[in-house]
């Protein structure tokens, strides 16, 4: 299918938003069962086949295992244990308050108790309201749906393949559910002295040095889908560093700023794939230079660290 085909937030704005709070409700629920890991890495979804998932929740205690994925293709959602038990449920037709309830009930019915701490939306305009009184979300486009599942999954192999280049500690490509993007951060190891007045959840993401890069769908502060990167925290002079291709821009965005190609303008490009990357790159570098990262250190082109083998085309285990 075509690289990056058009995605309009206009053309699915309420499936979106219907969408963003059941993929917060599971999320919440992978939060609440999964066992943590730093900057908050086991909170998030990974890409399947099909859609995305939790991975496996629980403990190796004898409790419970299980896992909930999203099938984008036939769009249901699974919830199923490791010993071959599993329920499933269509995700059209359901309002988020109705969506909260099959979840439940399908936990229950395979012995699985997992509870949220805070059962509403997180960083939404009704965060105020608990998801089971949400009857207003209840818009479910099949086809928008698949489309956001396969630009994901596009993204995400963009993202692998930026990924690659870095051999100092990396997250994992993973799309978050509280901002409904897909990302993957390289982080330094300078620590961040956070001060206890700013939150839990960004002492922890912000710890160290980092340079993240990602894509979103866009929502009502930048209403158009976009390729991202940022430095935090923000060297001086940042915004006045070259970007590639042209059409790459440094936004204003909460006191410092984001490195942007607009979705739009990477599908007119000659070759989205190496605009992306280009861009993607000279974020990057632009970010690790005035920050003062040893780029050289942690280079590995192609994913090669091995000093004999690098730069070889082929590689033959």
């Amino acid at each position: 299918m075509e690289l990056f085909p058009a995605m309009p937030l206009a053309a699915w704005q309420d499936t979106k938003a219907t969408l963003h709070r059941f993929t917060q409700i599971i999320g919440k629920l992978r939060l609440a069962g999964g066992i943590r890991r730093n900057h908050w890495w086991h909170v998030p979804f990974h890409l399947t086949g099909r859609g995305i998932t939790t991975r496996p929740i629980g403990r190796a205690d004898g409790g419970p295992v299980f896992t909930v994925d999203f099938d984008f293709v036939a769009h249901r959602l699974i919830v199923a244990t490791i010993d071959g038990r599993q329920i499933a449920f269509p995700l059209y037709g359901q309002s988020v308050a109705s969506f909260h309830r099959e979840t439940m009930r399908a936990l229950d019915a395979l012995g699985v108790s997992v509870e949220m701490e805070l059962p509403q939306p997180f960083d939404l305009p009704d965060s105020g309201r608990p998801f089971a009184d949400d009857t207003e979300h209840a818009a479910y486009d099949p086809a928008c749906v698949t489309r956001y599942w396969q630009v994901l999954s596009q993204v995400n192999l963009l993202l692998e393949e930026f990924a690659a280049g870095y051999s100092g500690k990396i997250s994992p490509v993973h799309h978050f559910w509280h901002t409904f993007d897909i990302a993957c951060t390289r982080f330094s190891d300078r620590v961040v002295d956070q001060p206890s007045s700013v939150d839990p959840v960004t002492r922890e993401a912000y710890s160290r040095e980092v340079i993240s890069s990602g894509f979103w769908f866009g929502d009502d502060t930048f209403p158009e889908p976009a390729f991202y990167s940022y430095t935090a925290p923000e060297p001086p002079g940042l915004p006045d560093e070259p970007l590639a291709p042209a059409a790459a821009q440094w936004a204003p965005q909460r006191g410092s700023h984001l490195a942007v190609l607009r979705y739009a303008d990477a599908r007119a490009e000659q070759s989205p794939r190496e605009a992306v990357l280009a861009f993607y790159q000279s974020a990057y570098e632009a970010g690790a230079r005035l920050a003062g990262w040893d780029t050289e250190a942690v280079a590995c082109p192609g994913g090669v660290t091995d000093p004999v083998r690098k730069g070889e085309e082929k590689l033959t285990p």
